[in-house]
């Protein structure tokens, strides 16, 4: 009873909760049922059920979801359609596959490499994918544009050895497996990376709920390319293949409802459910291909269970009195596991043998019989009659749960063992098994010569396996996985389209965050470029000031708005469309960067370049979905990512959890992010202007980068942009802003961003109460600056005897004398990355710790940031070197009142945001 209980979830439990007041009339129900069942079949029994649900509701008539159904087969067999190719000649060939891919593993843990991978994922997974590659799974030259299909990560070593048998890849290059530098020319690297391998891998996945999470937004990026009219991809299917143990990640599951809302019928999910995760079962005491069935159901998706092969379906016939079904339903995931891990006379004893009526039915049947019983995700029939029911279904996302066993066909040492997925070698005897198994053509002889090296094995360009491969291929439009190098040009905005940017703002005040909406707007503007912009706004449209684009481009949503507005009479009124341009994910940061991610990447998906423009509370990017970002990074995504409110103390009463002092410190660890920290508008209009080109103009080396500009919310004066402006010093990250004018002992002020206003107000302090003469920078990147002069490093470091680079920031200061005291909105770590570049001394001032809730000008003068801080640490440096007296920065302390923040400030901090 107690093991009842603790299963109870696991199964539908319809009745379990009322009483049965006339089990014969129930009884007549249910022969009346079976009788239909039997005459008619199950198509018209679904029919006939689906039709009382309905009319049970119309009538008030209490009756529960069914989030879960039997531990069974969705589809019934008398639905099943032909399986429609030459399963014996697929069978011949996906054991090919299935050879090299583990042989594969097991040469790259030969003595003096020995750098790991995975064998068993793939060898239980290999009919799942390969009835995609034979029967579903169309490349780009079908004429419907073809399939993105999201290989699981671990599985890699089955989609190389598919490549090394069409004759892609060559056995050096298997060789050179997870050896990217040192068989350079000939590796392969170790998980879907299309960084690491751009014609090939086209999405980065393994783990972390990364892969789940991008398909869906590529879903819908198929369906905003399609609603907007830039490119038909009505024929189009996105393949998401993900674990079990992958779908406890929270971004696996926390973006189902999209795809349900959206009616996402492009989407395919098919979880491997091998019941195992990397150490243990994924759920021993549950089960979770019954967890994930309501899960998917609850949020709106159509769900197909394969748990058991053909081999069943005798059994199953007979099953008169549901004791099978009953015995499948309260076994928990922990002995299905133990039971491949066993034998056939064990699996009769512990499992059929739970039930006499179980027992009697395998009575005729032999272990190894019992043993032969297949689950689902092995069975060609079934697989391909669930992806063609999830490919015909219209309305919803569909999920397909298969049953496989991890390590599949690789023998008692790997089949379901705890340690599996570590295994990375394979015995002498093993390999002789495995063979035998799979039955390659290799000798005894050829495994004894060297069992570290055991050989590949290919079969002639003329031999009926190649043929039938090459054919199925050809017909389904080429190879998968593929990648696109290369896209269109587009046509890029003409300069006019930046000179509201380089106007300034006038007498009035505006913060860099409007100053770019304005610059955005104009760009849309443009008739060929507009419509390739993709704005993404997680639900801050109005605190970005970008519900101006509501009334014209429109909020997309392809049901378009079927309710009244209540601002409908406003001017700047919610408008939504299936042609809408803003993407507005919601409260949703990650599926703003997979949104962002999809769009970015659409030049190389569909030979159409968008231009996705990511706008977000700065402290929500990096450190919110800093996983997601690399795997931009990894797929190869352009687009800007606008870092809004950016700042740790710009947002004053925001507090602690809403104030960056440090977005440019985790940026600066992804090498696809180019990061600038504008101080106007101008500047901002050059550097978009610049990333465009680059990421989108055809001629850059590497175009494949995402550039980060912080904006803020704090109102300034926006300066006209100065006709002698030094752009090659804007784009390089350091120009001078405003020199000195007077005569004195020198110091240079270098700032970024909201900073800089207020270090122009120092600058003034020092020149008219201390008689010193400061030059002030803008420093629009000092991660780039690092990154430039770490560059000069490198390539001294390896070429000794060349003429030293000298860093582009040295160069820039070149002939600037005095102290250099670095201030900006962030971490002392953020100006420090130039410190080691520069040979002046240098302090930095800086806002490290917690954020909080204050005034501007209250939390300035507590991180001393502020103009008042800037003019004391400048006069305590220049008294150290002798320049000014040493009395003055004790006298400039008591003077502003430093240690006091309610003192009175400056009106350089700002109007309201």
């Amino acid at each position: 009873m107690a093991v009842e209980e603790h299963i109870s979830h696991i199964r539908s439990g319809l009745t379990s909760q009322l009483p049965d007041r006339d089990p014969e009339e129930t009884a007549e129900w249910i022969e009346s049922f079976d009788d239909l069942v039997e005459t008619q079949g199950t198509e018209r029994a679904q029919y006939i059920v689906r039709s009382l649900l309905q009319r049970a509701g119309a009538k008030s008539v209490g009756v529960p979801m069914v989030t879960t159904t039997d531990y069974v087969n969705t589809i019934p067999v008398d639905q099943e359609p032909e399986f429609p190719g030459d399963e014996q000649i697929e069978r011949r060939y996906r054991a090919f596959m299935r050879w090299n891919a583990a042989v594969m593993v097991h040469r790259g843990q030969r003595p003096g490499v020995g750098v790991g991978g995975h064998i068993s994922t793939y060898a239980g997974a290999a009919t799942l994918y390969e009835v995609g590659f034979n029967h579903f799974f169309r490349g780009k030259e079908h004429s419907g544009g073809g399939d993105q299909v999201f290989f699981q990560g671990h599985a890699s070593p089955g989609m190389y050895a598919r490549a090394f048998l069409e004759g892609r890849l060559s056995e050096e290059d298997l060789d050179g497996f997870r050896q990217e530098k040192s068989r350079e020319g000939h590796a392969l690297p170790s998980y879907p990376h299309p960084h690491s391998l751009p014609d090939f891998w086209e999405f980065p996945t393994v783990s972390m709920g990364i892969g789940p999470m991008n398909a869906i937004y590529q879903a819908q990026s198929n369906r905003y390319l399609q609603n907007r009219g830039i490119k038909d991809t009505s024929d189009q299917q996105v393949w998401a293949f993900l674990g079990d143990g992958e779908m406890d990640e929270p971004e696996s599951r926390g973006l189902l409802q999209l795809a349900a809302n959206e009616k996402l019928d492009n989407l395919t999910f098919v979880v491997n459910c091998n019941l195992q995760r990397l150490d243990g079962p994924v759920r021993g005491n549950g089960k979770i291909m019954q967890e994930l069935e309501a899960f998917f159901r609850g949020a709106g998706w159509n769900v197909i269970k394969v748990v058991w092969g053909r081999e069943w379906d005798a059994l199953l016939d007979k099953d008169e009195d549901n004791s099978l079904v009953d015995i499948m339903n309260q076994t928990p995931d922990g002995d299905y596991q133990t039971y491949k891990a066993e034998n056939g006379a064990f699996v009769r004893e512990h499992f059929f043998g739970k039930s006499p009526q179980t027992k009697e039915m395998v009575a005729d049947l032999t272990d190894e019989q019992i043993w032969n019983l297949k689950r689902g995700g092995h069975d060609y029939h079934k697989v391909y009659a669930a992806y063609k029911a999830a490919t015909e279904f219209k309305g919803k996302p569909t999920v397909i749960l298969t049953k496989t066993v991890k390590g599949y066909g690789l023998g008692p040492h790997f089949e379901a063992r705890n340690a599996t997925h570590q295994m990375k070698k394979m015995t002498l005897e093993d390999l002789k098994a495995f063979r035998d198994h799979l039955r390659i053509p290799i000798t005894d002889e050829q495994l004894e010569a060297d069992p570290y090296m055991p050989p590949y094995y290919r079969p002639e360009q003329d031999s009926a396996e190649y043929k039938y491969m090459m054919e199925r291929r050809n017909e389904l439009g080429g190879s998968v996985p593929s990648r696109r190098n290369k896209s269109k040009e587009i046509h890029l905005p003409e300069d006019k389209a930046y000179e509201t940017a380089s106007r300034g703002s006038g007498k009035q005040q505006a913060a860099t965050t409007m100053a770019f909406v304005r610059l955005l707007k104009d760009l849309m503007r443009d008739k060929e470029f507009g419509k390739r912009v993709v704005p993404i706004v997680p639900d801050e449209s109005r605190t970005f000031g970008m519900d101006a684009f509501f009334p014209t481009a429109k909020i997309y949503n392809p049901a378009g708005q079927n309710y009244l507005s209540v601002d409908r009479e406003l001017v700047l009124a919610y408008k939504e469309s299936p042609a809408g341009q803003l993407i507005h994910p919601g409260i949703n940061e990650a599926g703003a960067v997979a949104a962002f991610t999809a769009a970015g990447t659409s030049y190389s998906t569909h030979d159409e370049p968008l231009i996705p423009i990511y706008v977000f509370y700065s402290m929500f990017g990096f450190q919110r979905t800093g996983d997601a970002f690399w795997a931009a990074g990894d797929q190869m995504t352009r687009g800007f990512i606008m870092g809004a409110t950016a700042g740790r103390t710009t947002l004053t009463g925001e507090g602690l959890q809403h104030a960056d002092g440090h977005s440019p410190i985790l940026a600066s660890t992804n090498p696809a992010v180019i990061t600038y920290d504008p101080a106007y508008g101008y500047e901002i209009g050059h550097i978009v202007k610049a990333g465009l080109e680059r990421m989108y103009g055809g001629k850059h080396e590497d175009p494949n980068v995402m550039y980060y500009i912080t904006i803020y919310n704090e109102p300034y004066q926006q300066p006209k942009e100065p006709e002698d402006l030094d752009v090659p010093g804007i784009l390089g990250g350091i120009y001078q802003v405003s020199p000195a004018t007077i005569d004195g002992p020198r110091a240079q002020l270098l700032a970024s961003g909201v900073a800089v206003p207020w270090t122009i107000e120092a600058q003034r302090m020092l020149a008219e109460d201390w008689g010193v003469s400061a030059d002030v920078w803008s420093v629009t990147s000092w991660n780039e600056l690092r990154r430039d002069g770490l560059a000069c490093e490198e390539q001294s470091f390896l070429d000794p005897t060349a003429e030293p680079r000298i860093p582009f920031v040295a160069q820039q200061l070149a002939g600037a004398t005095g102290p250099i005291v670095a201030v900006s909105d962030y971490m002392k770590a953020v100006p420090d990355q130039i410190r080691q570049f520069v040979p002046n001394e240098f302090a930095t001032l800086g806002a490290d710790g917690f954020g909080f809730s204050d005034t501007r000008e209250a939390a300035r003068r507590f991180f001393k940031i502020d103009a008042h801080s800037v003019v004391v640490r400048t006069l305590q440096m220049l008294a150290k070197r002798g320049e000014v007296d040493a009395s003055a920065p004790a006298a400039a302390f008591a003077k502003y009142k430093l240690d006091d923040v309610t003192a009175e400030a400056t009106a350089i901090a700002g109007a309201d945001a």
